[in-house]
């Protein structure tokens, strides 16, 4: 948990995966995210989102708002969305891809930051390339 490893990091190494990682949010309020990936091994510090959607319901109508959050208040430039399954309304996932690839909302001070959009497959072929 990231409270634990917040109060004693030297305690748990250099490789890490982190769970509810806080964070605060466009509105100013306390949120949390699923994964914190640190690993000094692989240079690398990824805030990890997952959304999924099994059957229709409201989870695609808060991409928006996770878009925005990793652009404007997430503090790593590394931020992944792992985002998949079959319930998600026509075009939201398209929305939310097209938006990362566009920077859509971006400006100067935000423009730096990296978000990565993957299916759960994508996901494992990017971590089979990347922790080879």
């Amino acid at each position: 948990m990231y409270r634990k490893w917040e109060k004693n990091p030297d305690k748990y190494g250099k490789e890490l995966l982190l769970k509810n990682a806080p964070f605060e949010t466009i509105y100013k309020h306390k949120g949390n995210t699923e994964f914190l990936l640190i690993s000094k091994k692989h240079k690398l510090r990824i805030r990890i989102e997952c959304k999924w959607q099994q059957m229709t319901g409201s989870v695609d109508e808060k991409l928006p708002y996770l878009y925005l959050n990793t652009i404007e208040a997430m503090p790593e430039k590394d931020i992944m969305i792992l985002i998949d399954g079959d319930g998600f309304k026509a075009g939201a996932k398209t929305w939310l891809r097209n938006a990362v690839k566009e920077k859509l909302y971006t400006n100067d001070s935000n423009n730096d930051t990296n978000v990565m959009v993957f299916s759960l497959s994508e996901f494992f072929t990017w971590a089979n390339n990347t922790f080879q």
